[in-house]
């Protein structure tokens, strides 16, 4: 069944004049199962403005304290998005962390969550803003094929620690927006966590954090997307 389904597939791509890849990743991935070359379009990053808290804080005042020393983990409880290697690192290590989020994984991490990991369920929109001001890195454990909550988290001004596969490639840059870890284990996370630590709240500098969410904004989509369409429709290739 799956063979004549890969061959569907690859047939109806046949039949597609342009492709337009949200990665890298992606763009690898159609060439190598399509063998179409695919132009890269990064999706956009919708409400950044609302994102961006005034200097000082979400309410331009300092953090109160105790404030910003969360951990922060928000994602859909299913389990390729390994949010379990979030919950085991920072329950391990006595790190406080924040999941936002729901899903049928939800019960299975609670009950292997130590204390110091709490579960606060959806959040809205509204919510969002004060969420990422209140912790001081996003965990962003799983791989996807782009990656959006990572872009809202530095509009935020705050770094991201990743698994290094997938669309964070495009969106972070180790060691300045970001820290990466190469194997999808709790260890592995935990040891970007001790070197995210042991870096200066200086090595993040906000304004550099937002500059690249703002290269993912949603005026540079429509412009990029406006102009590869316009560009195919006048060479018509």
């Amino acid at each position: 069944l799956f063979h004549r389904l890969r061959l569907w597939d690859y047939a109806s791509a046949q039949r597609v004049d342009h492709v337009i890849a949200n990665s890298h990743t992606v763009a690898r991935r159609v060439r190598r199962w399509w063998g179409k070359e695919a132009a890269v379009i990064h999706p956009p990053v919708r409400h950044l403005t609302l994102l961006q808290p005034p200097h000082g804080g979400a309410s331009g005042c300092p953090p109160a304290a105790g404030a910003r020393q969360l951990l922060l983990c928000l994602s859909e409880l299913v389990s390729y998005k390994r949010v379990d290697l979030a919950v085991e690192a920072c329950t391990r290590t006595g790190r406080r962390l924040v999941v936002a989020g729901d899903g049928p994984e939800r019960k299975r991490l609670e009950s292997m969550a130590g204390p110091t990991v709490s579960f606060v369920g959806r959040v809205d929109n509204a919510a969002l803003p004060a969420l990422y001001a209140g912790c001081k890195a996003f965990l962003f454990p799983g791989e996807e094929d782009f990656g959006i909550t990572p872009l809202e988290a530095m509009a935020a001004g705050r770094p991201v620690i990743a698994y290094g596969r997938g669309g964070v490639l495009d969106s972070i840059t180790d060691g300045e927006t970001g820290i990466f870890f190469e194997r999808q284990t709790a260890e592995a996370l935990t040891k970007a966590l001790d070197a995210y630590e042991a870096s200066t709240e200086q090595a993040w500098a906000r304004d550099r954090l937002k500059r690249q969410a703002e290269s993912f904004s949603e005026e540079i989509f429509r412009k990029k997307m406006t102009a590869f369409i316009a560009d195919v429709l006048e060479n018509k290739v």
